[in-house]
């Protein structure tokens, strides 16, 4: 079988969910992304979910273009673009009838992917059980056992502690205070300080709540502008790395090292086939 023929649902179109996109593209496979009506990407410079609200999106060189239904992918492969449709229920998988269906959703938990989904099913990140629910786990915890390949068991739970980035965890990661409407008062790459406001939330009583900066450093994410958010919401993402702006607008380390396990799965099963 011709690595063209070859078929792969990717679940999720965030910046880790790019970067095995971003993989599997530069590899030669045909990918067909499925994403939710609005994505709550705030990694957004690096994240093909953004083709959702803006049509189109390009990372590192690769551009991906929203598609209204199943039919039209072909016409986006033949272009030499990837298509990304709003399916979050997946229910195209069944018509399509793809060869990998990679689960890359990072909602913690399993979502509805089954191993009747495809030949071969992959789970990025905690929720998924090798051997019941998927095939294949991928582990995405930072550390020594980052991008692993599990065959049996599960991938580290989740903590709700962010990832050492130069000494900082859970200080550089913002959340929303209050539920409301989000209004941006800064940019991604933007460049900020301890107590700087950098957006307000509107509440549904019109109360206004500042979001500030936790730390000095980069804006590395941040949610949408007018984006509807809960209480809790990861809104925000700052990197302490001042020197590293560039970071901002390339896929991160923790999304190759998880894509190339990624990669290495659908290889090996396509040479099977």
């Amino acid at each position: 079988m011709r690595k063209s023929d070859f078929l792969v649902v990717v679940r999720g179109g965030g910046d880790l969910a790019t970067g095995i996109i971003h993989r599997l593209f530069g590899a030669g496979f045909r990918v067909l992304v499925l994403e939710a009506e609005r994505p709550a990407a705030i990694r957004r410079q690096v994240s093909f979910c953004e083709a959702v609200y803006e049509g189109q999106m390009s990372v590192e060189g690769v551009t991906a273009v929203k598609i209204a239904c199943a039919e039209e992918a072909k016409a986006v492969w033949d272009k030499g673009l990837i298509p990304v449709l709003t399916d979050p229920e997946g229910e195209s998988i069944a018509r399509m009838r793809p060869d990998v269906v990679v689960d890359a959703i990072i909602a913690k938990k399993n979502l509805g992917t089954g191993m009747h989904m495809a030949p071969l099913t992959i789970g990025v990140g905690p929720g998924f059980v090798a051997g019941e629910d998927v095939h294949v786990v991928v582990e995405t915890r930072r550390g020594h056992n980052l991008g692993r390949i599990l065959r049996e068991g599960s991938a580290f739970p989740n903590t709700g502690i962010p990832g050492d980035i130069g000494g900082y965890t859970k200080e550089r990661v913002i959340h929303a205070r209050a539920a409301g409407t989000i209004h941006l008062c800064s940019r991604i790459g933007d460049i900020v300080s301890p107590g700087q406001e950098i957006a307000v939330i509107t509440g549904a009583d019109g109360a206004k709540h500042s979001v500030k900066a936790t730390i000095a450093g980069i804006l590395r994410g941040l949610i949408r502008e007018g984006y509807a958010v809960t209480e809790g919401f990861k809104i925000a993402d700052i990197d302490p790395r001042q020197q590293e702006r560039k970071n901002c607008f390339t896929i991160s380390d923790k999304a190759r090292c998880i894509a190339g396990s990624v990669l290495e799965l659908v290889c090996a099963y396509a040479m099977k086939q």
